[in-house]
């Protein structure tokens, strides 16, 4: 089968069936381009993922575009980048179209205020399994902690917990180790 309709219709279904954003869609990525197709391994997943999250953009399309890239190049990063953003589009266009009938209706809101919960699990799930593959430990769980606490008590911005990361993570390489 052609790679580009293949990674098409790989990442449209990833797309159409995830709930929650890029960060709920990690394990099925995972599922289809590392276990199913094979596209990356492991390892390689989980570069990805650390690139797409430091890179400006939505997280989705970012690892989508890298993994089409690592494919075929340009035109894989256009068949994986438009098969996850297409699912997205099609369903906020119907949405724009109909929701106005639907806005004061109280199943409609009950129906989303009882899908936050599950967003928060699908989100929370990838997040400990990445920590535990980023070989996570007694030494090193402060890093996420102290980063996400920055972040969120602090407002620090996030590109500033990315650069110190950065330079972090290249002293304790380079002169540290």
């Amino acid at each position: 089968m052609n790679i580009y309709w293949e990674s098409f219709k790989t990442f449209f279904k990833i797309g159409i069936f995830t709930l929650g954003g890029g960060y709920a869609m990690i394990p099925l990525i995972e599922e289809e381009v590392v276990n199913k197709h094979k596209w990356v391994d492991k390892d390689e997943m989980l570069d990805l993922i650390a690139i797409a999250q430091s890179c400006p953009g939505v997280f989705a399309i970012n690892i989508a575009t890298f993994i089409g890239y690592k494919l075929k190049k340009e035109r894989g990063a256009i068949a994986t980048t438009m098969g996850t953003a297409l699912p997205s589009f099609l369903i906020i266009l119907l949405i724009a179209m109909f929701f106005h009938q639907f806005e004061d209706n109280r199943i409609v809101a009950a129906i989303f205020k009882g899908i936050r919960p599950a967003v928060v699990a699908l989100i929370a799930v990838p997040t400990f399994n990445l920590g535990k593959r980023a070989q996570l430990n007694k030494w090193t769980i402060w890093i996420p902690i102290v980063s996400a606490l920055l972040i969120w008590l602090f407002g620090v911005s996030p590109i500033w917990i990315i650069i110190a990361a950065g330079v972090g993570g290249y002293i304790w390489g380079e002169v540290i180790k």
